[in-house]
């Protein structure tokens, strides 16, 4: 990862919570302690962050805490190749005229781009997709009612008497935290409030999550891994895993990810 790259993840990271450590910086980037050290004491000398023992805090903190987890500005960044790939399988299950429900994300997000040809109805709680499908598809959109969180980009309601309820879906399509044996996991128990009641409006529901996340862990569980229908990710995935998945049932599909990324490889 390059440095600008790594510091606008770490300027993103500390506008998200009051103090970010060097740890949560070295799991973002993938970077060693000592670069991460180094690159925040140049941002606290460009007077972009300040740097605190063990970590860093923004210059101006945010006056309201958003959802736990990462920004979606900083998570769109990881495993992109597999994301885009993940999402084009996914969007490979719709069909024109299908009613669904997507949830915000940014593997989720990745499905504008093959959704540009379809012509469906699309309920999210997800602010870019909505935007993005409004200007460059066909598709009738329907967004969530509640309060906009700026750094995951989705709306949320604690609510009852959202319009969540006056919409069926075929098919629910959302990303997670991570996946494991006792079920799909989140980060936030508002996050997990409002996808509890869109998970209720749904027929099936659709799992996009690239092969890292069944390593991560949080102590929520969103759903139980028998309500999932479909978990859709790359060819990174752990035999235990997918044996996992097959053991509740659950329908696997998986993007080949390996070989695209080396033929890209070899053609650059």
């Amino acid at each position: 990862m390059h440095e600008k790259e790594r510091q606008r993840i770490i300027l993103s990271a500390v506008q998200d919570r009051p103090v970010v450590t060097v740890q949560e910086l070295v799991a973002l980037t993938g970077s060693s302690e000592a670069t991460i050290r180094r690159d925040i004491a140049t941002l606290h000398v460009q007077k972009k962050l300040r740097r605190v023992r063990g970590g860093a805090e923004s210059i101006h903190p945010p006056q309201f805490v958003g959802l736990a987890g990462r920004p979606f500005s900083v998570n769109e960044t990881i495993n992109i190749a597999q994301k885009r790939a993940i999402a084009q399988k996914a969007v490979e299950l719709c069909e024109d005229g299908d009613p669904i429900i997507i949830n915000g994300g940014t593997t989720t997000f990745q499905m504008v781009h093959p959704l540009a040809t379809k012509r469906m109805q699309v309920f999210t709680n997800s602010f870019p997709i909505a935007e993005h499908l409004l200007k460059n598809s066909k598709n009738t959109i329907m967004l969530s009612g509640g309060a906009i969180y700026r750094e995951q980009n989705i709306i949320l309601s604690p609510f009852d008497n959202d319009v969540t309820r006056n919409f069926y879906a075929k098919r629910m399509f959302m990303g997670a935290q991570g996946l494991g044996a006792l079920g799909l996991m989140e980060a936030d128990p508002l996050l997990i409030q409002a996808e509890q009641k869109l998970i209720g409006q749904a027929d099936e529901l659709v799992v996009l999550a690239d092969s890292s996340k069944f390593s991560a862990r949080s102590s929520l569980i969103l759903c139980p891994l028998e309500r999932i229908s479909t978990v859709v990710t790359d060819d990174g995935i752990p035999d235990h895993a997918a044996s996992m998945l097959e053991q509740a049932d659950v329908t696997l599909i998986v993007a080949q990810t390996s070989a695209a990324q080396a033929k890209a490889t070899s053609s650059g």
